[in-house]
């Protein structure tokens, strides 16, 4: 599908393509050129409504559709996902900026989502359980529960989108999705694929918008969505929380992080700098499970810094579809302006600069947000960059001299998403994935998330699970049953 899609028909409702009621626009914009490369229908309240009703109808008959026959449209929507994988690719880069190699592992990540997903519809089963009584019967099923609205961000648009329809759509549960403004046309491309895949009408649809108040209140306010599954920030999962109270919906919430990397003497420090500077400018720092700030003991930090700084200098950055790009351009405006304020409040408070900072003019076409990647030395817990989601390629370094000080550092934060370690002490990893209080932990590894394990934070970071067989449970409702068998004397 070409990025400039018709503004007239980009809402999917009821197996249907349509504008929304008022006529209504909004553009898309290239990051890394600020150009308009798209225009998506602005719904309003009253396509949220359409999108809901058409959704409640498809649930009976989706719900009651064989496992294996929903496993089945979503082994095929993999397989167009994976048919069109370069299309898909050019348009991430497209719209949010990434760099070609990060786009093309969206993608075939988005696939994975689908096809365990895809495996798993079929091995979704209760249990029978011991009775107390001879003439009793006890057991469990699962069934699905209901309509879902998945509310999905701008940085891995299509990889978060798979992540919550795949086990919806397995579990038996028709979708509603807003994708982000800023990267609706992924979304878009999928819902058409979908069409091609023939998932029945109504049970995927799309609701693109700008007014996002008014579309999501319709939801919130409905008894008959049952679940809404959000990644974004904390802020935002917080308020959906409390609008979820009224009608008691389920909740799944990714939200923001602030991954530490504890990295201790005994670590190799070569092979630990290539997986920081990986981790920390994907995507230019825009995700939220990415290294935040490096923790390192004071005995090797120096020697640590020198292998970092000598990484991060060789980094290109450049528009995304020049396949040397390793940095992209920040989504917006306000995004670079967030990163200024924290580099510059940490430089006033004492950190020290040791590369990066500044934000780079790069040839035409390429007007958008570019930043060096930086790297700060000596951070201090007061400074913002210590406590708050950077969300760009901005690498805070501080030191510990025990154990036990880098995982009370790495805990004194309100987010609990992902933290990294470093070490050969087997005994250490160990004490590390007890002590850290994180939703996963990876010891001498960055690349944490698969579909076959479960992902989700702690504290401030969200509630809930997606991937594995916990993340479909997210979509289930578990119902027990108790059966007194007749007296055979009444059948006498």
């Amino acid at each position: 599908m070409p990025a400039h899609s018709s503004p007239s028909n980009t809402l999917f409702i009821a197996g249907a393509w349509m504008s929304s009621a008022s006529g209504r626009i909004f553009p898309v914009k290239d990051p890394a050129t600020l150009e308009v490369i798209g225009e998506c229908a602005d719904a309003d309240g009253s396509g949220a409504s359409a999108a809901l009703e058409a959704a409640y109808a498809a649930f009976t008959e989706w719900s009651k559709l064989p496992a294996d026959r929903r496993a089945n449209k979503l082994h095929r929507l993999a397989q167009l996902v994976e048919r069109d994988q370069a299309a898909l690719a050019d348009l991430l880069i497209a719209e949010s900026g990434k760099p070609r190699r990060d786009a093309v592992g969206e993608v075939s990540s988005s696939v994975s989502y689908l096809r365990w997903n895809a495996e798993e519809a079929i091995r979704i089963h209760g249990r029978t359980l011991a009775a107390p009584r001879p003439n009793l019967r006890l057991w469990t099923q699962k069934q699905p529960v209901g309509v879902v609205v998945a509310i999905t961000p701008w940085n891995y648009p299509l990889n978060t989108l798979c992540r919550k329809i795949a086990p919806a759509l397995a579990a038996g549960c028709p979708v509603i999705v807003k994708p982000a403004m800023q990267t609706p046309l992924s979304a878009l491309a999928l819902m058409r694929l979908a069409e091609e895949a023939e998932i029945p009408a109504g049970v995927l649809s799309l609701v693109t918008t700008s007014q996002i108040e008014e579309t999501v209140r319709v939801w919130m306010d409905d008894p008959r969505v049952r679940k809404i599954a959000f990644t974004g920030s904390t802020a935002v999962g917080k308020r959906l929380v409390r609008e979820s109270a009224a009608t008691l919906k389920r909740v799944s919430l990714e939200l923001g992080g602030h991954a530490p990397a504890l990295v201790f003497d005994d670590a190799c420090l070569e092979s630990t700098a290539d997986a920081i500077v990986q981790s920390r400018f994907r995507h230019a720092g825009q995700t939220c499970i990415c290294v935040q700030r490096v923790v390192v003991h004071e005995s090797v930090a120096e020697e640590l810094l020198f292998e970092l700084q000598k990484r991060i200098e060789k980094l290109k950055v450049g528009n995304g579809s020049d396949p040397q790009t390793d940095i992209g351009p920040l989504i917006h405006e306000q995004a670079w302006l967030r990163v200024r304020s924290h580099v510059e409040d940490a430089l006033s408070k004492g950190a020290t600069l040791r590369c990066g900072g500044r934000r780079l003019e790069l040839a035409d076409p390429n007007r958008g947000y570019f930043c060096q990647p930086t790297l700060l030395d000596s951070v201090l817990p007061g400074m913002r960059v210590m406590q708050e989601e950077t969300f760009g390629p901005v690498l805070a370094i501080s030191r510990f001299s025990t154990e036990a000080q880098a995982i009370a550092e790495a805990n004194a934060t309100a987010y609990g998403l992902v933290a990294y370690a470093f070490t050969r002490d087997l005994g250490r990893a160990h004490r590390l994935v007890e002590g850290l209080e994180f939703g996963t932990v990876g010891i001498n590894e960055t690349g944490i998330v698969s579909p076959h394990l479960p992902f989700g934070g702690m504290k401030d970071s969200g509630v809930g699970k997606e991937n594995g067989s916990e993340g479909i449970d997210e979509y289930l409702e578990l119902k027990s049953a108790v059966v007194r068998l007749p007296d055979e004397r009444a059948f006498q």
